[in-house]
């Protein structure tokens, strides 16, 4: 399905408690009666036309409501060496080169990570060089960051494009670290052990062939998850397999760190705060990051879709119909009627 597109329906956040904590506030989502009269067919389209409650969606003849357990956050990964200091529109903010949506499930003390491709075709807002709106147009999401002003805007932009992409999904804070941040985090856990999913690197570097055990550290460690051959198409999908062999490894060498040392959170929030730009305070960051030591991986999947050549620029685009089944899927539950086959 094309990624130039416009969703019929779409979910949207329901505030749970107005008066809990921004980070741990979860919210319901419903389908949104909005339509438009462009573009392609939404998934959205197939849920039933009978009124849904607030807090629930039924799809497919099965009702289904949100898991208000979760917490998701953003977190992305920024294409400059420094923080970016320049106004809204100037789009020289740096893109959103990795972009990861991650789920905490407080109560199943499980996580889920969505990868989202950075190439994804999807409405951003866009902004003149004065910093007026220019509305919404389809772009690649990495471009959303850099409109913005390199710091709390920019991933207010992504943020608002992510949640958009996911029909309204609720993200109750984002983190974003540039390229100078990413030895800091290996250098934290002393060194990282992968694999090499792929023979995206095997042409210029034969140490990182395909299947090859590799120790990464601060050296190796931007090469790893950031090279790409420009000149192969739909290299940044290879390069983001690479990401999630690391993320895989890193969080396992983390939960390592955490059980022998309590203030190790602490200590690297400490150290890549010059290198990021988070809606999290230490006292958040820390008690994610010890949530998900003591949990589990759920599932690691990434938005569903194809890449294409564009007419400048690779392009990724969604499968509405598997995204929306999978959104279902990750965070939303049956409910009873559902599980019956009842509709309300």
């Amino acid at each position: 399905m094309s990624g130039r597109k416009k969703k019929k329906k779409r979910l949207w956040l329901i505030p749970v408690c107005a008066a809990a904590i921004a980070v741990l506030t979860a919210g319901g989502l419903a389908l949104s009666a909005l339509r438009s009269e462009q573009g392609a067919r939404g998934p959205g389209e197939k849920a039933s036309a009978a009124a849904p409650s607030k807090d629930t969606v039924v799809w497919e003849g099965k009702e289904y409501q949100y898991n208000d357990h979760l917490s998701n956050y953003l977190i992305l990964g920024i294409d400059t060496r420094e923080k970016a200091e320049t106004s809204v529109g100037q789009a020289d903010a740096g893109q959103a080169d990795a972009l990861y949506l991650l789920s905490w499930d407080r109560a199943e003390k499980r996580i889920s990570v969505v990868t989202i491709p950075r190439d994804t075709m999807t409405e951003i807002e866009t902004f003149g060089p004065g910093g007026e709106s220019l509305g919404s147009s389809v772009d690649h999401i990495s471009l959303s960051f850099a409109f913005g002003d390199g710091g709390h805007e920019s991933c207010r932009l992504t943020e608002e494009a992510v949640s958009n992409l996911l029909y309204g999904l609720p993200i109750q804070g984002y983190c974003a670290v540039n390229l100078d941040g990413i030895p800091v985090l290996t250098e934290s856990v002393g060194e990282i052990a992968v694999t090499v999913p792929n023979d995206s690197m095997e042409a210029a570097y034969p140490e990182f062939a395909e299947g090859e055990q590799v120790t990464l550290d601060k050296e190796n460690t931007e090469l790893f998850v950031r090279y790409r051959d420009m000149d192969t198409p739909q290299s940044a999908l290879a390069r983001t397999e690479r990401q999630k062999e690391y993320i895989r490894a890193f969080g396992e060498a983390v939960q390592e760190r955490l059980a022998g040392d309590a203030a190790f959170a602490a200590e690297l929030y400490t150290a890549l705060e010059p290198y990021m730009v988070t809606s999290m305070g230490n006292d958040e960051f820390i008690k994610l990051m010890e949530s998900s030591a003591s949990g589990s991986m759920a599932e690691n999947w990434t938005i569903p879709g194809e890449g294409v050549q564009g007419k400048s620029y690779d392009e990724y685009h969604v499968d509405d119909d598997a995204l929306y089944a999978k959104i279902l899927e990750t965070f939303y539950k049956v409910t009873e009627n559902g599980e019956r086959g009842e509709m309300p």
